[in-house]
């Protein structure tokens, strides 16, 4: 990808003059500042590669954070930051133009530069800090060579909203649907729904008192992401910052994790953030204009250029963009239209995500929900003092109940515009149940605390579409019949592999055996021994067994209404989706499958007799974003499967291009028990290890680890991080 710069012809590029060249031969005062500020930061590398970051201020430990980040993956750091300021297409090409477009459309860089001029001042300097941190380490590290950005700006963090993966709104629009409207081939490409069928997401508990070993709250941390996309690190201040955790590479807040006094986990929400709006457009003295409250307004045209790479030329390609009064117009459907109201950029979330760290009780946290600017998220909290807490989503626009918002909205009406924002106490919410737990698994928040959970007759549908899934069901089970609880027992329920999805499929499965094959000899040869096999099975993923390879192989070549992950108003949950089809599907819907699944494990293997643990593998060749994978080289056997079936420690896996085995590639990344009483008590544990360098020991060391989900001790308090330090540095040195 880098050696592409050479060939750029000149009367396309601007070129950029990188940091290092600057602060090497015309800028020493700044190389000096630089220095001067580098000596008030220490990082510590504990005996896990982890970097506990001590400064003076909040925006030294800011400055020391985002230069640890980049000693331990500049090149996911950088991708962030290309992805957001909508570049992709400068390195990738033309297959991710109207990616890039989507982007521009939605994040507006000019906001973002404008928001940063006013910042407060405290704001300002951790900006400031997180531009400086990034900068002087490409200055220290002139063989780090970025792809794209030789220099960074402190409003680039100004270009997300709350750290979640990608963190983009955009209703059920898809990106073919975008590029379909903008290269006006709207005829030819159909509706197309986005993403519904895949099961993503995370684990989040909390525990109260009643219900621990202690009597200490403990809340159990669990997000389920591509692996490698949070490292694990700790920053601290001598301005009240002491907080641990898992940061998205290039934020400067911990997104998932706790201080002294609380912890917080995230969970991706489905409520309702972004709606779509059919436009009723007119053309008049050839200008165009769309209706609204029986005016006509004239629609904003803007011109967006993305340069994308071309046998090693970046090509501009001109889109003219329009927007009206709802939002930028994103596709066309039955020939109108279609605008798309969001939130996917704001200053707010930034100061929530930041100030939320720094909480130092129940009230603190609550202030910090109170500025409504978190999108893309339900939290769930536990604190020093006992309390347990669950928000479902916390950014919820006000909008007439009489309206299904699941729906395209009618444009031209101000009934169907937003009314502001609802207030935290009329969302979904839960403060201390009786029952003394609570769980979300990107399910309902109707189950979040078993009987004692919100009521959905109390709340809009807009505020909480999400149904239940069979993670869900996983942790009631569990955290109901579940007491006396330590670190160790609740990363033990975290781990369990239950695959309830079955405990529905398979008894039908074997119903329709029975009842139809007796005609069918071959068929029921080929098939008498694994159902023999499923019979027999409990239900749970195990390494060594042949009937979890048989169930995921073959529920994997269902009807995908078993795996849908996010509904809208009014549709059926992934629960219910899943007992209507075993109730209801003929035998040609299940054998078939089971059958093509037997051949192909045989002309794979030899076999179909094939443990899972064989075939389901964690490889980890390189520090690449995009991996690959090689079946003859060194991998681990998992346990784990997909969260699609149940399995509350998610390991999403899949072949790979030539591989006969599947690879994971999401899942269980950063996961950590934390119990919370006169000292911090917490475990951990990362996919792989915590760098992205091969050639660091930290690359694979926790590996095996991952394996076997055996946690190791959080070094929280500084005396035990000097007792289990690698190596004590100054940025720079």
């Amino acid at each position: 990808m880098r050696n592409y710069r050479n060939h750029l012809k000149l009367g396309l590029l601007i070129f950029c003059i990188s940091f290092q060249s600057i602060a090497q031969k015309t800028d020493v005062k700044e190389v000096n500042r630089l220095k001067k500020l580098a000596q008030q930061v220490t990082i510590i590398r504990d005996n896990w590669g982890i970097a506990h970051v001590y400064g003076k201020t909040d925006a030294d430990a800011v400055f020391g954070m985002l230069y640890a980040q980049c000693e331990d993956d500049f090149n996911r750091v950088e991708m962030n930051y290309i992805e957001k300021l909508g570049r992709l297409s400068e390195i990738k090409g033309e297959s991710v133009l109207y990616n890039d477009l989507e982007i521009k459309l939605l994040i507006d860089t000019h906001e973002a530069k404008a928001d940063y001029k006013k910042a407060a001042p405290w704001l300002k300097k951790l900006l400031n800090s997180y531009a400086d941190g990034i900068n002087f380490y490409l200055y220290n590290h002139p063989e780090t060579k970025p792809i794209l950005l030789n220099h960074f700006e402190p409003w680039y963090p100004l270009l997300w909203t709350d750290g979640s993966i990608g963190a983009i709104s955009t209703a059920d629009l898809s990106t073919g649907e975008l590029k379909a409207f903008y290269s006006g081939n709207t005829d030819k490409v159909a509706y197309t729904e986005r993403e519904k069928e895949v099961q993503t997401g995370s684990n989040g508990f909390a525990l109260a008192p009643a219900k621990t070993a202690s009597g200490n709250a403990i809340l159990y941390i669990n997000p389920h992401t591509s692996f490698y996309f949070r490292p694990e690190i700790q920053i601290n201040s001598e301005e009240g910052l002491h907080v641990y955790g898992a940061v998205t590479w290039g934020q400067f807040f911990i997104y998932q994790g706790f201080n002294e006094n609380c912890g917080w986990m995230h969970t991706s929400s489905n409520v309702d953030v972004a709606d779509l709006y059919a436009e009723k457009i007119v053309t008049k003295n050839k200008k165009l204009f769309y209706e609204y409250d029986k005016k006509l307004l004239p629609v904003k045209e803007k011109i967006i250029t993305i340069n994308y790479l071309k046998n090693g030329t970046l090509i501009p390609k001109e889109f003219k963009t329009y927007f009206t009064n709802h939002g930028p117009i994103m596709a066309k459907r039955d020939g109108k239209w279609i605008s798309l109201k969001s939130n996917n950029r704001s200053m707010n979330s930034l100061v929530q995500s930041w100030t939320r760290t720094k909480s130092k009780s129940f009230d603190d946290y609550k202030k910090a929900m109170d500025l409504k600017a978190n999108t893309s998220n339900n939290t769930i909290y536990a604190d020093k003092k006992g309390n347990i807490a669950y928000w479902h989503g916390n950014f919820i626009p006000i909008r007439d109940k009489k309206l299904n918002w699941s729906k395209v909205m009618d444009g031209t009406t101000p009934a169907s515009q937003w009314k502001g924002l609802h207030d935290v106490s009329e969302t979904v919410h839960l403060y201390n149940p009786t029952n003394g737990w609570l769980q979300n698994c990107n399910s309902t928040p109707y189950s979040a605390a078993g009987t004692n959970s919100p009521k959905e007759e109390n709340y809009l549908p807009y505020m909480a579409p999400d149904g239940e899934n069979f993670r869900g069901i996983n942790a009631v089970r569990l955290l109901s019949k579940g007491n006396q609880y330590t670190l160790d027992k609740i990363i033990a329920d975290g781990y369990d592999t239950k695959l309830s999805v079955f405990e529905l499929l398979i008894p039908s499965l074997i119903n329709c055996f029975e009842k139809n094959t007796k005609s069918d000899e071959q068929l029921y040869n080929d098939l008498v021994e694994p159902i023999a096999i499923l019979k027999k099975w409990d239900y749970y993923a195990n390494a060594n067994s042949i009937a979890t390879t048989l169930a995921n192989e073959w529920a994997s070549k269902l009807d995908p209404i078993i795996r849908k992950a996010y509904i809208d108003e009014g549709e059926l949950d992934q629960v219910e989706n899943a007992t209507n089809f075993a109730k209801n599907a003929t035998a040609n819907q299940l054998l078939p499958q089971l059958q093509l699944v037997i051949n192909e494990l045989k002309k794979k293997f030899g076999t179909w007799q094939i443990p899972w643990g064989e075939i389901n593998r964690f490889q980890r060749l390189s520090g690449d974003i995009d991996l690959e994978y090689n079946d003859n080289l060194e991998s681990l056997p998992i346990a784990n499967a997909s969260a699609s079936w149940g399995c509350l420690p998610s390991f999403a896996s899949s072949y790979r291009k030539d591989s006969k085995k599947r690879y994971g590639y999401s899942g269980n990344s950063f996961v950590c028990a934390v119990e919370f009483g006169d000292k911090i008590k917490a475990k951990s544990l990362l996919a792989g290890g915590n760098s992205g360098n091969p050639k660091s020991k930290h690359f694979y060391d926790q590996a095996e680890m991952y394996q076997k989900g055996q946690f190791k001790e959080v070094l929280f308090y500084k005396e035990d991080v000097q007792k289990n330090a690698e190596y004590t540095y100054h940025p720079g040195e």
